[in-house]
């Protein structure tokens, strides 16, 4: 079975598509807007062995936040769907990734239980015109929308955009490996019977 989705969000402030599969091969066709975030969704995408296009179109004459927001909401939602019933899939991810001076680690479980704990100190409020806030924006969304468990810890690093490049790498890692399928699961990987 493919485990792939399309989604498609068009409100007044954004219009994006979003086309991902999980068993892919790293490949992306990604057009934001927003430039910091297109290469942040590309080294993802690479680093996750996904195939992802995106085509979002956002209002950043006012600033980068929605787009960042709604891209997050997008790919939650494709994720969630692309899972499906989420049957013998590995369910738990953890990756360290290091970028130079900074070390991240992200820890997932594909719970069907939203919550995003993120432990960094992101020295610098920008990067380029991107604003650095929005990486929390960004991972909440995708929490909430594709409803798991996202554990970010950035243990050390000095340069801000060595540290979000290191989030986005391992968080494609994580999440590569909590999708994986586990022959020895039987139906899903919960004592409750169901995620």
């Amino acid at each position: 079975m493919e485990r792939t989705a399309s989604i498609e969000r068009y409100t007044s402030e954004t219009k994006v598509k979003l086309d991902f599969s999980i068993d892919g091969e790293g490949q992306s066709s990604i057009e934001t807007g927003v430039p910091f975030m297109t290469h942040m969704l590309d080294l993802f995408t690479k680093h996750g062995h996904f195939n992802m296009t995106v085509d979002a179109k956002g209002d950043i004459e006012v600033d980068d936040h929605h787009t960042t927001e709604d891209i997050g909401i997008c790919l939650g939602q494709a994720l969630l769907q692309a899972l499906g019933d989420k049957r013998g899939i590995k369910r738990y991810g953890n990756a360290f990734v290091p970028m130079d001076d900074a070390l991240a680690q992200v820890v997932i479980d594909l719970s069907n239980r939203p919550h995003l704990e993120l432990r960094a100190e992101l020295p610098s409020h920008k990067v380029g015109t991107f604003d650095t806030e929005l990486v929390h924006e960004f991972l909440w969304k995708l929490a909430l929308e594709a409803r798991m468990n996202l554990h970010v810890i950035v243990h050390y690093g000095h340069n801000t955009h060595h540290i979000i490049e290191a989030i986005f790498k391992a968080l494609g890692r994580a999440l590569d490996e909590a999708t994986s399928i586990d022959p020895r699961v039987k139906g899903v990987p919960s004592t409750k019977g169901m995620l």
